[in-house]
């Protein structure tokens, strides 16, 4: 059961974002459609089609397909239990090794490019292109939000140049973002934001916080603390800043990563004796995350009023 439930988990994995991290972008978008010059072979015409809408890919040149776990079983030549793990890692991470990328793309008798697998930061901005402006809209951030805390930021990778939403990190990294593109530069760290309070509210990924600044937008007295992980491996290393505080309200992921993380740091208020760590997720309880909450609700107020059903509670 438990192997089952960490299938699943990696076939949430985006194939889409999968090959953004690679390095890959799409030639050209027909709605779900998303169409790639194949990562297994050189070509002058897109063949390798994805659906977003069902995550599944179908190489017409050579007349293979499937899901994203048996994309990355070809693509890192490996085995199931192995890909498995890459795409987990990458949900935790949002990094993968390239190595036997750069294996099967170089060109015989080119010479390998020791950073060519690194993402650099070339430009940063205020946020104005319209496809970025278009992703912000479909998450429901509002611009005056995503203004106050991000970035538009052009980034190189494998000789490619695009421009994403950017969340800068206390270390000068950044969280990138795009509808195509999920990946960070580096260093990787936490992104705190100190308004001097004594409560403080932790979330996942950037997004999550935006959401929370749209919930519960900023008065004259200011947000509260807000602490945003960007990988659940900063969960463990964050414990000693969220327990300088007085209250720790926790909006991870629902997924099982996610839950196995809340559910770790409410162990700690037994070692501590006390209440300090709160789970806040009950109010999205129904859906991934704080953002597709947000979606969700700002979908649901289009509806006539006898079709709504109002889930969960106000933070």
């Amino acid at each position: 059961m438990a192997t089952q439930m960490i299938f699943e988990e990696a076939k949430k994995v985006e194939l889409i974002d999968l090959l953004a991290s690679l390095g890959f972008t799409p030639d050209r978008i027909a709605r779900q459609d998303y169409w790639y010059k194949s990562p297994f072979r050189n070509e002058r015409t897109a063949s390798l089609k994805v659906n977003r809408d069902r995550n599944i890919y179908y190489d017409h040149g050579e007349g293979k397909g499937g899901n994203v776990i048996d994309f990355t079983v070809r693509f890192f030549r490996c085995d199931v239990q192995e890909a498995v793990k890459k795409l987990l890692e990458r949900r935790e991470t949002n990094r993968f090794s390239f190595h036997q990328q750069h294996n099967i793309t170089r060109q015989a008798g080119e010479k390998k490019d020791p950073g060519a697998g690194a993402i650099v930061i070339t430009n940063r901005r205020s946020l104005q292109n319209n496809l970025l402006l278009s992703y912000l809209e479909h998450r429901k951030i509002p611009l005056e939000i995503a203004q106050r805390y991000c970035k538009e930021v052009d980034f190189l990778l494998y000789g490619r140049q695009q421009p994403v939403i950017g969340f800068e990190n206390r270390s000068g990294g950044f969280e990138l973002r795009s509808p195509t593109f999920k990946g960070s530069s580096s260093p990787k760290d936490i992104t705190f934001l100190d308004n001097g309070r004594r409560d403080i509210y932790v979330f996942e990924g950037f997004f999550d916080f935006l959401s929370f600044a749209v919930i519960r937008p900023q008065t004259g007295s200011g947000l509260t603390n807000c602490l945003v992980l960007n990988s659940l491996s900063f969960l463990e290393k964050s414990r000693s800043l969220m327990e300088q505080h007085n209250k720790i309200f926790l909006f991870l992921d629902r997924d099982l990563s996610g839950r196995q993380s809340t559910q770790k740091a409410l162990s700690w208020n037994q070692e501590m004796a006390s209440a300090k760590y709160a789970d806040g997720s009950d109010l999205y309880k129904y859906r991934d995350d704080l953002n597709a909450w947000l979606v969700a609700q700002s979908e649901q107020r289009k509806q006539p009023e006898h079709q709504r059903i109002y889930r969960g509670r106000g933070i």
